[in-house]
């Protein structure tokens, strides 16, 4: 990186990084909960498999004759068919899956509805539906609703009050009434009228069908309803978890905790003191010269996550990349107990991280990438500063001084410079913890370009 003046402006464009167009947003959201509906569909039909095996047991405890192996055939033609969904369907978007679903109410209706071929009973067909069995639609109804589809469970409501309809007109018109009940029952109960014709084993009782079908329809749409929010809610998780994940690229992850948890922190103008690292390729201008431009930026990239990782291990806000350099803050956007400590125990990482990385590149018979790093420990002024756009800026000499620090690292052939005041910070911090010291040599009476003041630095090989 060239000798050049930072200006006041250090920071990042907030509403660059963060800011999203609707559609890459919306995008990110439907995938995520494409992905849930995908996850839900997997659960419901592994929860139809549960249902199906339980009502299997069930039917041979309340019913132990043979011919409740037809209903065991039902409940395994249903429990098949999720197997198919499972498949070969996309949730709220496949016309197979309607299809198969469709297939799941004329399963069951016929099932419910037919006479039971293997049962010895001789009674009219309308008795089928003296046994209530229209409550096991919601058991399909149910796991609607664990596939997150709003529009599925609706559909479902609708389908199943229209097929159990047919299959009700269906059995009342081909069905023949058995000759002599009916009159029976009401000689038997001619004082009580009412309950005659709700004994008539003829009778389907189209009152009580019509009410089935209102109440399941009412259940679905409130069920769609619920689910269409929870869609709503899961959405917008999905969105606050893609603004996370915007952070976590930019901030150390106790950090994206502080801004997550608190209303706009990083809109308080306030001074603060903060530790500021640059850290910079050696001579990148040369060794970019001729080179493959992937091979440059695959060593920029490599560079950059090396430093980067070191920023956020050690608690750290990645403020900007400078092209082959990038600006690190430390006590930002809120303070710590040892934002200096931080700062210095990072620098010293990066050192490490580049040997290690060096050593590899030498293996591989390839360039070694040389760095400095200089570190300063001073006030600044931290807040959001422009007009439409905003920009969380630090601000003040501090930020030039930490510059000149690297950039004193070619004047001296070392790797790491800091300031005095960092120094003294970091004792301040740490009290006798001072292995971190180690290794660094005084240089009294330093001049910095642009600072009128002469200060005291340390360096480190």
């Amino acid at each position: 990186m060239t000798d050049t003046p930072i200006t006041p402006r250090s920071g990042f464009r907030l509403a660059d990084r963060f800011e999203t167009k609707a559609t890459v947003q919306n995008k990110y959201t439907e995938a995520a909960l494409e992905r849930h509906k995908r996850e839900g569909m997997v659960l419901a039909v592994r929860a139809r498999w549960i249902a199906m095996a339980l009502i299997a047991v069930f039917l041979v405890v309340a019913y132990p004759e043979w011919s409740v192996l037809y209903y065991h055939f039902i409940l395994a033609l249903v429990a098949l068919n999720g197997w198919f969904m499972l498949r070969v369907a996309r949730v709220g978007r496949s016309r197979l899956e309607l299809a198969l679903i469709l297939l799941d109410l004329v399963i069951m209706t016929v099932g419910m509805v037919a006479p039971n071929p293997f049962s010895t009973a001789d009674m009219p067909v309308a008795m089928q539906y003296r046994f209530e069995n229209f409550i096991y639609f919601f058991v399909l109804l149910s796991g609607a609703t664990l596939a997150y589809s709003w529009r599925t469970v609706i559909m479902m409501g609708n389908l199943t009050a229209a097929i159990w309809a047919l299959g009700l007109l269906a059995a009342w018109w081909f069905s023949t009434p058995f000759p002599g009940l009916s009159e029976a029952v009401a000689w038997a109960l001619a004082d009580y009228p009412f309950m005659a014709e709700m004994l008539d084993p003829n009778s389907f009782w189209i009152e009580l069908r019509i009410q089935e079908m209102l109440v399941f329809i009412l259940v679905a749409v409130t069920l769609g309803v619920s689910v269409r929010r929870f869609n709503t809610l899961l959405m917008t998780n999905a969105a606050l978890e893609r603004e996370r994940a915007n952070l976590s690229r930019y901030f150390s992850p106790n950090v994206v905790e502080e801004l997550s948890n608190n209303d706009e922190p990083l809109k308080q103008v306030r001074r603060q003191d903060v530790a500021v690292l640059f850290a910079d390729i050696v001579d990148f201008t040369r060794f970019a010269s001729g080179r493959d431009p992937q091979e440059v930026i695959q060593t920029l990239r490599g560079f950059h996550a090396r430093m980067e990782a070191e920023v956020f291990r050690h608690g750290g806000t990645l403020d900007k990349y400078l092209g082959d350099g990038l600006m690190a803050t430390f006590g930002t956007p809120v303070a710590g107990d040892h934002d200096a400590t931080n700062a210095l125990a990072c620098a010293r990482a990066m050192v490490r991280a580049m040997d290690h990385w060096n050593r590899e590149r030498r293996r591989r018979g390839e360039e070694e990438i040389l760095a400095g790093i200089g570190v300063h420990y001073g006030p600044a002024v931290l807040g959001d500063i422009g007009g439409n756009r905003l920009e969380f800026a630090v601000i003040g000499s501090t930020v030039n001084i930490a510059s000149r620090l690297e950039a004193l690292t070619r004047n001296y052939k070392v790797r790491l410079v800091i300031s005095d005041d960092l120094r003294a910070q970091v004792i301040r911090e740490s009290g006798d913890r001072l292995d971190i010291l180690e290794g660094l040599v005084r240089l009294p009476d330093q001049q910095i370009r642009g600072i009128e003041k002469r200060i005291t630095i340390w360096t480190h090989a």
